[in-house]
């Protein structure tokens, strides 16, 4: 995909982009779920150039959520089918940035609204792989609308508007 047509970029793409001096730069930290499980380590921050903000978290998960996630997949096709399936390498998936809590002296990144299971089943990438809109709206979906009941979400003008990409790693809210 050029860069022209992409949506989002990498941070460490965008040679012009740095962490701003009033949030924290969170790439290392381990990612915890609401139950306080890890479910892997920050890989990268995705920026979003038209609003000229992160708008998720890459995180490279676990090989336990990885192993998790397969289970998923041994239920027999009568109780419903998959609408994806990860391949091997898939050890990658993006977090909206405003579902992430940061715990500054653990170094942590706090994903209280999801639980490991969620983050077990949802749809992975391989490092590398270009995000494209129906993944992202596949994301919201797995995280925000089941609970929400917005299964009718676009990718519009107003996507990453919704609370759900407010940046909340400014070092202020800690």
């Amino acid at each position: 995909m050029s860069n022209t047509k992409k949506n989002l970029f990498y941070l460490h793409e965008l040679p012009d982009y740095k962490v701003a001096d009033a949030y924290e730069d969170i790439r290392g930290w381990i990612v915890k779920d609401a139950g306080n499980r890890s479910i892997g380590k920050v890989d990268g921050l995705l920026v979003n150039k038209k609003e000229e903000k992160v708008v998720y978290i890459d995180v490279k998960v676990d090989q336990s959520v990885i192993e998790e996630g397969h289970k998923t997949f041994d239920a027999p096709a009568d109780n419903g089918v998959h609408g994806f399936l990860n391949k091997d390498g898939d050890d990658h998936l993006i977090i909206p940035i405003g579902l992430a809590r940061l715990d500054v002296k653990n170094r942590e990144v706090q994903t209280n609204q999801i639980d490991y299971l969620t983050f077990a089943k949802a749809s992975r990438f391989s490092k590398g792989t270009a995000i494209v809109p129906d993944y992202e709206l596949k994301v919201y979906h797995n995280y925000v609308g089941r609970s929400t009941g917005e299964e009718s979400i676009r990718m519009d003008d107003d996507f990453y508007k919704r609370k759900e990409f407010d940046n909340s790693l400014r070092r202020r809210d800690l």
